[in-house]
């Protein structure tokens, strides 16, 4: 196919620009009758994928069967609320198709352990096996459309591309040992980082069994949030590496903030919408880990949050371990603690800061308790009375000085972007 790119930095693409390219896409697959659309949950709710999923859904309805499987990965299924918020209430509910990544998936091959050895530089060693829905493969698709957000990422260091099929449709093995490979490598090494460790392993599955097998398509977006208004800045579409690469270079324009200096207190506010569990809540602590000084504090604005794990088996290990910094962690690993769970492993160091700072978690008590954020290794204040200090209807993203003279560095949106002091 014909591949399309469009990039509108500062205005934005406009609605009947975005029409314009989505016909431009279906144009060259004329007369399919069966389509996947594979768009994010609502954990991606700033990335346009939503509105895309919209239009392609209200374009295909009158000639193919649609169904849209949302790239869950572990992440909890979307309640009605969620699936009304980011697709409207046009798309019948009964064209959604929920991904289980425990049950649902099919074995296309193996990462071989010599190439992870070679990824990794010897320090995970281990075969990969290839893991992905089976609707991909025995669904009877004519077309597959995996919409998608680029943006800064703490396992792949730029999300989206294969990743939301590997990973947002992938099982238990890929998803458990590509995260592993990652945080033993070093997230602050990958974060914001094109050819990151985990993509280079994503990128050989890729090439090895998806490239010229499934007819499938990657609809790639960037975007930005400004006065609370998201604009798409630019859409890459193609069957290629290449539009993966262009929305890469544009996001790392436009979604990682340079500081010239570290904070001492940090703020991050988490939206309840958006973020319900430390497990994508920490996102507050990937994306702003780099522009918090030694010795310093993050604080975490979470009213929404009330669960550590995204699901029963994550929630208990987290509760079990903690965030007890990677030294620990390891040696849990090596131990065989994470058997079979190594996700767990890997966002436990992912989500310390290993002494660095601080990690204070603001919840509603009712929500979370003082003594299981504490349990977890976390620091823990009430919402209600540090919102009124640090009231994020009154702060505005990056540098502020309360009434008193304290200065902070505040993130209204952590997921949208990367925050580093060089």
């Amino acid at each position: 196919m014909k591949e399309l790119y469009l990039t509108r930095e500062g205005e934005g693409i406009s609605s009947s620009q975005l029409e314009e390219l989505l016909d431009s896409l279906l144009e060259q697959w004329p007369g399919v009758k069966k389509v996947l659309i594979v768009p994010p949950d609502y954990t991606r709710c700033y990335s346009c994928a939503g509105i895309i999923t919209q239009i392609l859904y209200r374009k295909l309805k009158a000639s193919a069967v649609v169904h849209i499987m949302p790239a869950l990965g572990t992440h909890m299924p979307m309640d009605e609320r969620e699936l009304s918020l980011f697709f409207g209430d046009e798309i019948p509910r009964d064209a959604f198709l929920i991904h289980r990544w425990q049950s649902d998936t099919v074995k296309l091959g193996a990462v071989p352990a010599e190439v992870c050895s070679e990824i990794s530089g010897g320090l995970f060693p281990e075969e990969i096996a290839v893991e992905v829905n089976h609707r991909l493969i025995d669904g009877g698709y004519d077309l597959i459309l995996s919409v998608g957000q680029v943006v800064p990422h703490e396992v792949v260091g730029m999300a989206n591309y294969s990743k939301n099929i590997f990973v947002g449709l992938g099982g238990r093995e890929m998803i458990n040992k590509s995260h592993m490979l990652s945080a033993i490598c070093g997230m602050e090494k990958a974060l914001g980082v094109t050819d990151s460790p985990a993509r280079k392993l994503y990128d050989y599955a890729q090439r090895q069994y998806l490239d010229g097998r499934l007819p499938l398509v990657y609809l790639q977006t960037v975007t930005t949030r400004e006065e609370g208004e998201v604009r798409l800045q630019g859409l890459y579409i193609g069957q290629s590496r290449r539009p993966f690469e262009l929305a890469a270079e544009l996001s790392q324009k436009l979604n990682i903030c340079h500081e010239s200096r570290r904070a001492k207190k940090v703020v991050a506010y988490l939206d309840p919408d958006e973020l319900k569990t430390t497990w994508v809540g920490n996102k507050g602590v990937y994306r702003t880990r780099m522009v918090v000084a030694d010795g310093g504090e993050l604080i975490l604005l979470a009213p929404g949050i009330r669960a550590f794990g995204e699901n029963e088996e994550m929630d208990q290990m987290t509760r079990r371990y903690g965030y007890t910094g990677r030294d620990h962690i390891l040696e849990l690993y090596r131990q065989g603690a994470f058997e079979g769970r190594l996700m767990s492993a890997a966002h436990l160091i992912q989500g310390s800061s290993d002494g660095r700072f601080t990690i204070t978690y603001a919840t509603k008590p009712e929500n979370l308790s003082r003594e299981e954020v504490e349990g977890v290794g976390y620091q823990w204040a009430d919402y209600e009375e540090t919102a009124r200090r640090y009231d994020p209807r009154v702060l505005r993203d990056g540098w502020n000085i309360l009434p008193d003279g304290e200065e902070i560095y505040y993130v209204g949106t952590p997921a949208l972007g990367l925050w580093k002091a060089e």
